[in-house]
């Protein structure tokens, strides 16, 4: 049996160890580790980790494309600010299990029709299946303690177009760019972005935003009121 060797071995003992070891498939020299804490913080900091020990330890393949599509999205999230249950990301899209999900789950069990692509760790696109049904849609917002009026004045265009019985529907929008800055090998988007714009969302090859002008502003009935100066 091999010995472990660090605070989580000396901790747990000899046959947990060997358990972890033997249930991994660890072999003498392999390391293996592990985070603990709020979930929302550790899963970034371990897959940072992870990365960093790719990177130097030169275990990446550059010459690979993998893709994944990452499924079964959260529709909830506990959100400890307001204490109080919140859409994760798109409150627009549909609940799996539809209605009855939303009338006898536990709302933090749902999963939605949510997925991403991506490559090489880069979400490359993003989508979902729409929540089509006004009654569904004013079911999900309840959840998160918003009425059927708050959603006929937050989101009427909508609300009211689905009445007229739009079909089921989805899609995804792919993003171009971080498709190209994965073919060329680059690092950062601002590397392959036509009109990069810097740290105060300035472009300066196209020198936008530019002012606008009275006649500009007086279209849209706008004013702008200058900043007091800061002795």
């Amino acid at each position: 049996m091999l010995e472990g060797a660090g605070p989580l071995a000396k901790n747990i003992g000899e046959e947990r160890t060997e358990a972890i070891r033997t249930q991994l498939g660890l072999e003498e020299g392999d390391a293996c580790f592990f985070v603990a804490g709020d979930p929302a913080k550790f899963y970034k900091f371990a897959g940072e980790a992870r990365t960093r020990a790719g990177e130097e330890l030169n275990l990446v393949d550059r010459d690979r494309f993998e893709l994944c599509w990452i499924v079964d999205f959260p529709f909830y999230e506990w959100n400890e600010d307001e204490k109080k249950v919140d859409f994760a990301h798109n409150p627009f899209s549909m609940p799996q299990g539809g209605l009855e999900a939303l009338e006898s789950q536990d709302p933090l069990s749902l999963k939605a029709y949510q997925y991403d692509a991506v490559c090489n760790g880069f979400e490359i696109a993003s989508g979902s299946i729409r929540n089509q049904s006004p009654e569904l849609m004013v079911k999900a917002f309840e959840k998160v303690g918003l009425s059927q009026t708050d959603v006929e004045e937050r989101f009427g265009g909508l609300y009211r177009a689905f009445q007229y019985g739009a079909p089921p529907h989805g899609g995804c929008a792919f993003g171009i760019d971080r498709v190209v800055m994965l073919l060329v090998g680059a690092k950062n988007l601002r590397e392959i972005s036509l009109f990069p714009m810097n740290q105060q969302a300035q472009d300066l090859l196209m020198n936008a935003p530019s002012p606008a002008t009275p006649t500009q502003l007086r279209e849209l009935a706008l004013r702008v009121v200058p900043q007091p100066k800061k002795d």
